[in-house]
Parts: structure tokens; C-alpha cells; sequence
């Protein structure tokens, strides 16, 4: 990336279809009871795609048909998904049915099946039910209305409590352009991706193997450094289309305005992360881990993430109760390099350990912060220039409930 000062700006009443040339739709089709469950994203004209996939060793059957899409056509038009089923254990005739909705998405737009991607969420090793969706496909009306968003994003929900949306532009060669997100993913959310999909859309003229170098390098910063619960699914998938259509010349890291939009790329990826780490089962807050002093980026992003994830730590902030032992226990076993007597650490502004000795704090203060919707924690361990971010929630009594009845 470059030095160069650049505009990156976030956008109001925008989703999935702000782009130029992309439009959308969900419906309910019935493989859930009442909420929408089948949607569909399209782009006028082939996109360039980039990808990034669960790093689970059972990985579900719509991951092979997109995992095509990306790695051999590395251009696609159109995404299908269903929420409800995961379409994951099936055997072979989950990939069956996985391909069949590739081509039924196909034959409604009228394009070739080698350019969908799929993509499916819910409950994992029940065979999906095909019939629903072999009708609601014809039911899918495609637009670029808001609303036309919005049903997209709802119909791929399954547990959330909210939608997740996000939309930035930036500048490139003098022309708007436009990145916009949505995703869904609110319990098996790990490091490394989870019950996460996320799709995001931008009219940005850049070629495909540019576009997925971007991707996962973003991801590590993003994506792989959220976590819920410590459950790493089988469905976790993140696409991006870029059709071009703003007009752009292509772009590449030497490409003069390579830095606006790389860092609209992460914007959109942060917000969709941070939003499902707040939207975490049960969750009432969002807990930001910062790290730095470490001896390495790599090095600090493991202990945030850590710290993070460690069910003490989280329900301690559920509970309000300012027990940093858990926090320097945690990224003790985090396993990166540390200097106990240089750890320091903060909750909000509230010092609570220097140089590995304690600080007399106020509880009163402490509580305070304890409560609000959004709790940060800043560890810092005077040993390089490292530093790292990572978010997740707090633990409650909702998550067991949520999940002790998850396929009810």
C-alpha cells in the first residue's frame, strides 16, 4: 500500500445492491417454517471473484461448487443461498443437490452454471430438502431496490438477531467507487471463519487473482479475528464480485489509488466482522481486544485473539466484574512470546496492571465501563512494535439456552 492520503467514506441506506449493476432477492420458500430462507445476488455481467473458505477439514458440500467458481472460472455472476439447512454431511447427495442448485440459479438467469456460486447455513447433517427450493427459485423477482437488499440479507439469517450490513465508496481514477457487504453469523464463530457468509459486491474494475491476494490478506485482519464461541463450522465462506462497471482502470497495488481502495475493501470487511462478534448468541456487548507491543503483528493478534476468546474473560464481562487475572492469565497460554513483569493492562481508560504489578482501581469506575454495549480491553507488552485487534462477546445464560435447542 502507499503513503497517499486517501478517501474512504461510509454511506447511509446502502446494502448489497449499491454497486452499480448488481441486484437481489429472498423469499421464504420453506425450508423454514416462516422466515425468508432462499435468496439470490447477480451482477449484469460476469464478475471477478475472490474467495476465502472454513478452515474445518469437514467442509460442506455448496464449499466444493463455489470453491470451483473461485479457483477454476475465477469469474462468477451469481450467488445462491439457503439458510435452514447447511446442506453439510449429506454425503453424496448433499454435492448432488449442491449442483442442482447451481443450475437451477443458472436457468433462471439464463446463464452458464460454471458462473454461481452457492452457499447454504443451518443445521448440519440433515439432507436438504429440495422441493422448496426448486419452486422458490421461480419465485425469486430480482431488483435493485433497497427493499431488493434487504430481503437478501434477511433471507440468509439463521440465529442472528439482526441483519448485517455495510456500505463505502472511495475515489479511483476520479470515479465513485462502491463496496458494499452483508452477512450472517451469530453462533460457531471462531478465528480462522465459522457459521459465518459473508457476500460483498463492488463495482471496482480489478482482476480476479489482485482481487483474492486482497481478500485474504484482509481476512486476516477481519474475518479470522473474531470469535464467539471457539466452534469453527463446516460453511464459512466469504465472497467478493467485482464487476467493473464503475469504469476504473484495472487495479493493481502499483495502481495510484490501490491504497482508497484496499482500505474501503477492509472497512466493509471490519464492520461485518465486528458485527457478528456483536451479534454473538445471546450477546449484550462487544468486547475489542488491542495488543501491542508484541514482537510481531502475527504475535499480537494470537494473544487478542486469545484473550478474546476465553470463556473467563467473557464472562466476566458479562458479569461486570473486573477481574483482570483472567485477562494476563489468558495471554499467558496464549502462546506468543511475553515478558511477565512488562505486562500492562487497561480496561477502558481504567489501569489496572503496570509493568506486571497491580494498580489500585475504583470498582464504581470499573463497573461503569463493565456496562456499556462496547468493552475494550488494551494489553500492552513493551517488547517490539507488534500490534493486533480482535473482537468477540460476552458469555451468557441465552447461549446455552440458544444452542441447547438449536434444531427445535
Amino acid at each position: 500500500m502507499t503513503n497517499l492520503i486517501y478517501e474512504v467514506r461510509k454511506l447511509s441506506s446502502k446494502n448489497i445492491v449499491s454497486p452499480k449493476g448488481f441486484s437481489a432477492s429472498g423469499i421464504h420458500c420453506g425450508i423454514k417454517h416462516k422466515k425468508k430462507d432462499l435468496a439470490i445476488l447477480k451482477s449484469e455481467v460476469p464478475a471477478s471473484v475472490a474467495g476465502v473458505f472454513t478452515t474445518n477439514a469437514v467442509q460442506a458440500a455448496p464449499l466444493k461448487v463455489s470453491k470451483e467458481v473461485v479457483y477454476n472460472t475465477k469469474k462468477m455472476q451469481a450467488i445462491i443461498v439457503n439458510s435452514g439447512n447447511a446442506n453439510a454431511c449429506t454425503g453424496k447427495q448433499g454435492i448432488a443437490d449442491a449442483y442442482e442448485m447451481q443450475k437451477l440459479a443458472a436457468d433462471k438467469l439464463g446463464i452458464d452454471p460454471s458462473l454461481v456460486g452457492v452457499a447454504s447455513t443451518g443445521v448440519i447433517g440433515e439432507i436438504l430438502n429440495m422441493e422448496p427450493i426448486r419452486s422458490g427459485v421461480g419465485m425469486l423477482n430480482l431488483g435493485n431496490n433497497l427493499e431488493d437488499g434487504i430481503d437478501f440479507a434477511q433471507a440468509i439469517l439463521t440465529t442472528d438477531t439482526v441483519m448485517k450490513n455495510t456500505t463505502y465508496s472511495t475515489i479511483v481514477d476520479g470515479k465513485e467507487v462502491i463496496i458494499s457487504g452483508t452477512a450472517k453469523g451469530s453462533g460457531m464463530i471462531e478465528p480462522n471463519m465459522a457459521t459465518m457468509l459473508g457476500f460483498i459486491t463492488t463495482d471496482a474494475n480489478i482482476e480476479s487473482d489482485e482481487l483474492q491476494k486482497a481478500l485474504s490478506e484482509i481476512t486476516d485482519l477481519t474475518f479470522n479475528s473474531i470469535t464467539v464461541d471457539g466452534d469453527t463450522s463446516t460453511n464459512d465462506t466469504v465472497l467478493v464480485m467485482a464487476n467493473g462497471l464503475a469504469g476504473n482502470d484495472p487495479l493493481t497495488p502499483a495502481h495510484p489509488d490501490w491504497a482508497n481502495f484496499y482500505s474501503t475493501l477492509k472497512a466493509v470487511a471490519e464492520d461485518l466482522a465486528k458485527a457478528i462478534a456483536r451479534d454473538g448468541e445471546g450477546a449484550t456487548k462487544l468486547i475489542e481486544v488491542e495488543v501491542e507491543g508484541a514482537i510481531s503483528d502475527e504475535e499480537a493478534r494470537k494473544i487478542a485473539k486469545t484473550v478474546v476468546g476465553s470463556p473467563l474473560v467473557k464472562t466476566a464481562v458479562f458479569g461486570c466484574d473486573a477481574n483482570w487475572g483472567r485477562i494476563i492469565a489468558a495471554v499467558g497460554y496464549s502462546g506468543a512470546t511475553v515478558d511477565p513483569e512488562k505486562i500492562t493492562i487497561k480496561i477502558g481508560n481504567a489501569l489496572m496492571v503496570e509493568n506486571g504489578e497491580p494498580v489500585k482501581f475504583s470498582e464504581e469506575e470499573l463497573i461503569k465501563i463493565l456496562k456499556a454495549n462496547e468493552v475494550k480491553i488494551n494489553v500492552s507488552l513493551g517488547q517490539g512494535e507488534g500490534k493486533g485487534l480482535a473482537w468477540g462477546c460476552d458469555l451468557t445464560y441465552d447461549y446455552v439456552q440458544i444452542n441447547a435447542s438449536y434444531r427445535s
